[in-house]
């Protein structure tokens, strides 16, 4: 059965702004210089696809398993931060468009943070109400 692609609506915040985050980065790396742009631009690129696959499949993985795939994602976009910091101090990426980038990844930083928190903080939860009842 067909189901048809799912609206901007559907789609939770986060996956919104990593979208909104990678199709930025996407029209800055045309504009890198040809000597960076298939060394540092490449990693920043594949760590960004990266950042989002593993967003994406904490959504569908179990429980237990989801902390686990949101913490991958948080430390690759600590990776993706200080490439991007090298890049704008080898004149690769301008200032203002290094700030945008990081205004917007500071920002999924923070809702990784928090989700990652709110996984723990239930897996916690489930687990005392396990010891509770042995």
């Amino acid at each position: 059965m067909f189901t048809p692609p799912r609206t901007p609506a559907d789609l939770p915040p986060l996956i919104l702004k990593i979208e909104v985050v990678y199709m930025l980065w996407h029209s800055y790396i045309l504009h890198f210089p040809k000597i960076h742009r298939y060394s540092l631009g490449a990693k920043i690129d594949a760590l960004l696809c990266e950042i989002i696959c593993y967003i994406s499949s904490a959504l569908f993985v179990k429980k237990e398993d989801k902390a686990v795939h949101i913490q991958k994602a948080i430390q690759l976009l600590d990776t993706v931060k200080i490439l991007l910091r090298v890049a704008h101090k080898i004149d690769a990426l301008d200032t203002k468009k290094f700030t945008a980038l990081s205004e917007k990844l500071f920002e999924i930083g923070r809702m990784l943070g928090g989700w990652h928190n709110q996984v723990l903080a239930q897996m916690e939860k489930e687990n005392s109400r396990k010891e509770t009842r042995e």
